[in-house]
């Protein structure tokens, strides 16, 4: 009877298991007493050693450890990053994932870190199983929607949506295939729509590459749906990477690839069509007229293009990369130097700077006054190798542009045509209706001078690194030149270059030659958001005003502690403010320069330092009452805490919220902590912030979130994958050229008190009235952020370096003028979530 014996046997084994580990015990117990006395002193890298040994060996530890672990882990984890060692960081991670796979919390830290350090697809990945794992997990939701907005960025859906656009590149491609290109390679697949495009026009095979492992596995995901995943192999790598015969059998007769951007050689077209013309496409054709088999020659879809240009006036493109003002928060600024964007060309490539930026001119704030008429900058022949490998070494051009209008040289516009064949192209200017932003090159060196009509201004266009490069370099003016680089601030000089005589103009160009060379060590970059916050006066003016009443009420309070002592001059009886804003910031100066305060600034670089330490000197704030804080710190963990053993902070300034419109993430822990660091009287600032919004109907903000209508893009099924990474909160919006209808007035959504924490909730229903007739597609809201009980600044403001955001609907309301809208506003952590459905009968407006 062998069943009769193995149960016993079986009782018996289990039984002398656990007798013979005596000392496995004790390790486990001793090693778990020892990590919780490391726990208590601090020492989490040997608590996190001691708990891995113990839930290694004995798993039935887990449930009962795992709140200990994690706060181990994060902690242990947090000084391993402060001190830069960033690889024992994630050792330690997948570590305790071995151990926790399906924790979510452990998953989405480790996500965090990930973001933080640049790895933006794996952090997705951590995100995504977070949630999975836990679906209404709201940070690592927050998290997910943040990354999304990095990952698959707002064009995908603007492209999909653009049918004109995908009708051209899919006639095209039919075109060539059917003419005998019948292997195709699409270069950077994204969702895998032209190589599907490829592949439905008859083509015998397919390859398909893809960089991002976030739209590789998306596309992987759409040719199963679509059926092709057996016609058409797509492998995760660069192009310049990829060999025959080792990743596709042979060379193929025909590239397909929309790796473009703004400046049209930004994504790298140059090099990786160079690189496929040696390695991976069979020879171009060799002669127009010469009769050869089109599948035994290569060529590339798009087959070229030409770039336009345009010089044009613009005071958002300049107020965000160089200095407008003379004096800010009744600081004088003279003494900062050269300040300028990141964003600077010249035809000698810098790797510190970004040759352009990109904007939608269609919808810039303020708009902007054409300067010239557009010009041909460059044309480019993608099917001519030898044309594409002497791009770098072309010869610099200088363009003469006649001036059509005057006004202040701000920037050059650049846009292009390309070409998909010898019949059918696509435009990304301005006055398209096209998914494209243009290119903008500002000019930094100009400071002030306006262009006459009858002028004309020399432009340099390069191509020394494969990037365009086009840069304002003179100015052709009754027969003499001016030079735009040596050009004097006329703030300083007081008589504006462009009142001077040509003569005039030339001397001091001539004159200004020396002190240029003088200016440059005293050179400093500003993020573009920071100029502009920089050139917003009225910001700084409200918050020097709110200052100056708080410290005017601490110093009357002061000497009513101590009557008859007089003003005091001790440093120990100074009143101390923190700023803790993100990046560039003057605020700290502004306290500093009112008296009898010495504050402390968070600004980090060493050159934005000194330029806070020139302008103290020039404003008579004495050195020792300005200090950086962060100097003082191991790492930024602990940037809030008390000046000193003895003092508490009269006031403490945080950043509350994102250029690109959002509340800062963790903002109201660090106000809660904040108002612990406050000394009686003391305030945070800004005291309070008011979210407000409005309930608009917006195609252009639904064209922008998803992928939209019910028939598929060409055919093809593509929709349901892509708008996964739909995200319910759009942001870097610019409510004043949001082409929209307003479908009621202003509201107030959430109130969010940085002094008074009973008076926050976390959830708040909003009645709002219909004023028209239309289909709520969003919510766009900004917020009014209270420095004290009268004093505010508003995001909104069009001198703001803030942009909006904007919550979409999933699905459009339609209402009547007269409806009431009952919107339930939720806040959790730092994201604003915003449902929307009509109720009736009316009832009143909440309050």
């Amino acid at each position: 009877m062998p069943n009769a014996n193995a149960r016993p046997k079986h009782g018996r084994r289990t039984r002398r298991r656990r007798r013979e580990d005596p000392a496995r015990n004790e390790l486990v117990s001793s090693s778990l007493e020892s990590a919780q006395q490391c726990l208590f002193n601090q020492d989490y890298g040997t608590a996190f050693v001691h708990y891995l040994l113990v839930l290694n060996l004995a798993p039935m530890f887990k449930d009962f450890a795992r709140e200990s672990f994690r706060f181990t882990l994060f902690k242990w984890t947090e000084e391993l990053d402060s001190v830069g060692r960033i690889q024992e960081l994630f050792d330690c991670y997948e570590q305790a994932l071995e151990l926790f796979p399906a924790d979510e919390v452990i998953l989405n830290s480790m996500g965090e870190h990930l973001f933080r350090m640049g790895f933006r697809d794996e952090a997705a990945g951590h995100f995504h199983k977070a949630l999975k794992l836990r679906p209404d997990y709201p940070e690592a939701r927050e998290n997910f929607y943040r990354v999304a907005n990095w990952l698959v960025e707002r064009w995908h859906f603007l492209m999909l949506n653009d049918h004109g656009r995908n009708r051209k590149y899919q006639q095209a491609i039919q075109k060539a295939v059917q003419s005998g290109c019948n292997t195709v390679l699409d270069i950077g697949t994204g969702t895998g729509i032209l190589g599907m495009c490829a592949k439905k026009a008859g083509a015998a095979e397919v390859y398909a590459c893809e960089l991002s492992k976030t739209m590789y596995e998306l596309a992987c995901e759409v040719l199963t749906a679509n059926k092709m995943d057996d016609g058409i192999k797509i492998v995760h790598m660069k192009s310049l990477e990829m060999e025959v015969p080792k990743d596709i059998p042979q060379k193929v007769s025909l590239v397909v690839t929309e790796t473009v951007d703004a400046g049209l050689f930004g994504e790298g077209i140059i090099e990786s069509l160079i690189h496929a013309w040696h390695h991976l496409l069979l020879p171009p054709q060799r002669g127009e007229n010469e009769f050869q088999d089109q599948s035994a020659t290569g060529r590339v879809i798009p087959a070229g293009a030409t770039v336009f240009g345009m010089a044009l006036e613009s005071l958002e493109i300049r107020r965000h990369h160089r200095l407008c003002v003379s004096e800010v928060g009744s600081l004088s600024i003279s003494a900062a130097g050269e300040l300028r964007s990141p964003v600077s060309c010249s035809p000698e490539p810098d790797e510190s700077m970004e040759p352009y930026t990109t904007e939608r001119l269609s919808r810039l704030p303020g708009g902007y006054k054409a300067l010239t008429e557009p010009f041909t900058a460059l044309n480019i022949d993608f099917n001519n190798v030898q044309e594409l490998e002497g791009l770098s070494s072309r010869e610099l051009q200088r363009i003469h542009l006649p001036v059509t209008q005057g006004g202040e040289l701000d920037a050059l516009a650049v846009w292009f045509q390309l070409h998909l064949d010898e019949d059918s192209s696509l435009s990304t200017g301005p006055e398209e209706d096209t998914c494209w932003e243009q290119a903008i090159y500002p000019v930094h060196n100009t400071k002030g001078f306006v262009l006459k009509p009858q002028d004309e201004l020399v432009v340099e266009v390069s191509c020394r690194d494969a990037f365009l490069r086009l840069c304002s370099v003179a100015v052709l003016r009754d027969g003499h030149e001016i030079c735009l680089d040596t050009l004097q601030d006329p703030q300083n000089t007081g008589d504006p270059v462009s009142n001077q005589t040509p003569e005039a103009e030339l001397c001091t160009a001539l004159a200004c030659l020396q002190t240029e060379q003088n200016q440059t060590k005293d050179f400093c970059m500003l993020e573009c958001s920071e100029m502009a916050l920089l050139n917003n006066q009225e910001y700084h003016q409200s918050f020097s005003s709110a200052l100056s009443k708080l410290i005017s009420q601490m110093k009357v309070k002061c000497q009513n502690k101590e009557p008859g002592s007089g003003v005091q001059s001790d440093s120990a009886d100074l009143l101390f403010v923190l700023d803790v804003s993100e990046g560039f910031s003057l605020l700290s100066l502004i306290a500093a320069s009112h008296g009898h305060v010495k504050a402390f600034s968070s600004v980090e670089k060493v050159k934005q330092q000194e330029v806070l330490k020139r302008l103290a000197q020039s404003n008579n704030v004495p050195e020792q009452h300005l200090e950086f804080w962060l100097n003082n710190m191991e790492d930024e963990q602990g940037m809030l805490k008390r000046p000193s053993r003895e003092k508490l902070w009269s006031a403490i300034i945080l950043d509350c919220v994102e250029t690109c419109g959002l509340i800062r993430q963790k903002l109201m822990e660090k106000a809660s902590l904040a108002r612990c660091l406050l000394e009686d009287g003391g305030s945070i600032f800004p005291a309070k912030i008011v979210v407000q919004g409005i309930l608009v109907e917006s195609d252009t903000l639904l064209l922008e979130s998803a992928v939209q209508g019910q028939e598929a893009t060409l055919g093809f099924n593509i929709a349901p994958f892509i708008n996964q990474f739909t995200v319910p909160v759009h942001v870097f919006l610019d409510f004043s050229t949001l082409e929209c209808r307003h479908l009621s007035e202003f509201v107030e959504l959430f109130v969010l008190d940085l002094m008074e924490s009973t008076a926050n909730y976390t959830n708040r229903e909003v009645k709002v009235q219909a004023t028209s007739a239309g289909r709520v597609t969003a919510i766009p809201f900004w917020y009014q952020i209270h420095l004290d009980q009268e004093i505010s600044v508003s995001t909104l403001s069009q001198n703001s370096h803030w942009k909006q955001a904007a919550v979409v609907l999933q699905q459009p309301l339609r209402v009547q003028a007269g409806d009431w809208v009952r919107l339930a506003v939720k806040l959790q952590k730092s994201a604003i979530s915003i449902s929307a459905h009509i109720e009736n009968p009316p009832g009143p407006m909440e309050q």
